[in-house]
């Protein structure tokens, strides 16, 4: 069944605009007043229509992550598409990449029985930012920066977030950095990771 043949949607133009819309705001925090603005329709409709644009596998949805963080953001989602190949910003492209291959890791790790593992992102109200969490058993286990260039500098709220959350492990994945045979989760501070080194541990 194709999309366009569900009794969900009424109107598929604008169902259109909003995917598009998506996939230029792709890895940005979503607010979905905003886009209900942009298309004239209703938040409730603009909800209506991101759960359907999941269930069909063109986006899936990255909460907050909120607990222990009294200034984190607690709503807004950011959200990547399946196919990234579709996003035309380099660096949106490149967070997107690694978006989908933690995911398909959390959803992985359990199904195979390792723990409860979700994948969320961190923002304060004051800005600071890293791009992943993954939470194992409810609990910040690992923190995922995505960087396109070696010669960009760490990310200083990598260290301010573990340090707040007690993560184990806080990474800087580098998408130009050559390939390291090492194990990147044997290091507990912050440090830059080549971007195969990261997926050739995963699953």
């Amino acid at each position: 069944m194709l999309i366009h043949d569900t009794n969900t949607v009424q109107d598929i133009a604008h169902l259109d605009v909003l995917a598009t819309l998506l996939r230029e705001q792709c890895g940005q925090v979503v607010r979905y007043s905003s886009l209900a603005n942009q298309i004239n329709v209703s938040v409730d409709t603009i909800r209506r229509w991101v759960t359907l644009l999941e269930s069909f596998y063109y986006a899936f949805r990255v909460t907050p992550w909120f607990q222990n963080l009294a200034s984190a953001l607690r709503k807004e989602p950011k959200i990547y598409l399946w196919d990234w190949s579709q996003v035309k910003d380099i660096g949106a492209k490149n967070e997107n990449l690694i978006a989908s291959h933690l995911l398909k890791a959390v959803h992985w790790w359990t199904d195979h029985g390792l723990g409860d593992y979700q994948l969320h992102y961190l923002r304060t109200k004051d800005q600071k930012e890293v791009d992943f969490l993954i939470s194992r058993d409810n609990q910040p286990w690992l923190l995922v920066e995505v960087k396109s260039s070696v010669n960009q500098p760490l990310n200083k709220h990598l260290g301010w977030f573990q340090e707040q959350l007690g993560a184990e492990h806080a990474l800087q994945v580098v998408m130009d950095m050559p390939y390291v045979e090492a194990d990147c989760f044997a290091v507990g501070k912050p440090v830059k990771v080549p971007v195969e080194t990261l997926l050739m541990r995963l699953v």
